[in-house]
């Protein structure tokens, strides 16, 4: 059994999108195969963004302490958003900032940066309007690399996993049902 923290990254939650859909199908079929399963919607925290250094090194707001005990209790971390103008959306970088705060994802000393959260996996979910293969190849999924790159493997979190769904607004076709499903098996296996 592992513990499992989905983190739903859309920033809109006055109504269901199709990533809260993701969160739901991953969260079900990893409980449905014995795992513990807790999701985090960040549009739904109260995030506050940094805006300075001393911001950085002031106490954390109440959601990112709870959100780190979350992540610190959590064997697997699942992240789901959109691709907004290329990137995650601005409400999901903002509740990183808060949250992988130096002293609990990584600490710096004489010999440099040390990541703290080793041991832990991750999967990124990224939904978009174009299709994946132009992410993947065109673009290079520079925003999802640099994500795992520059946050998730920094702070010692490997292997991270990708899934990447495409033309998700294209509603009229099995293209979503399809991506249901592949989450779902990805949860049932907790990767």
């Amino acid at each position: 059994m592992k513990r499992i923290l989905i983190v739903q990254g859309h920033p809109d939650s006055s109504q269901q999108h199709f990533c809260h859909a993701l969160a739901q199908s991953y969260a079900e079929a990893a409980m449905q195969a014995g795992h513990q399963a807790d999701v985090i919607n960040a549009a739904d925290s109260g995030v506050t963004f940094l805006r300075s250094r001393a911001e950085w090194d002031s106490s954390l707001p109440a959601y990112a302490g709870e959100a780190q005990q979350a992540i610190a209790a959590a064997d697997h971390i699942v992240f789901i958003y959109p691709l907004w103008l290329g990137s995650m959306p601005a409400l999901l970088k903002a509740w990183l900032e808060q949250v992988f705060r130096e002293g609990f994802a990584f600490s710096t000393g004489k010999r440099g940066w040390h990541p703290r959260l080793k041991g832990k996996s991750a999967r990124v979910i990224v939904t978009m309007g174009m299709p994946a293969v132009a992410y993947k190849w065109f673009f290079l999924a520079h925003s999802l690399r640099s994500f795992e790159r520059n946050i998730l493997k920094f702070c010692g979190i490997r292997p991270v996993r990708w899934s990447v769904f495409g033309m998700v607004e294209d509603t009229n076709s099995n293209r979503r049902r399809k991506y249901l499903a592949e989450t779902a098996r990805n949860g049932a296996a907790a990767c």
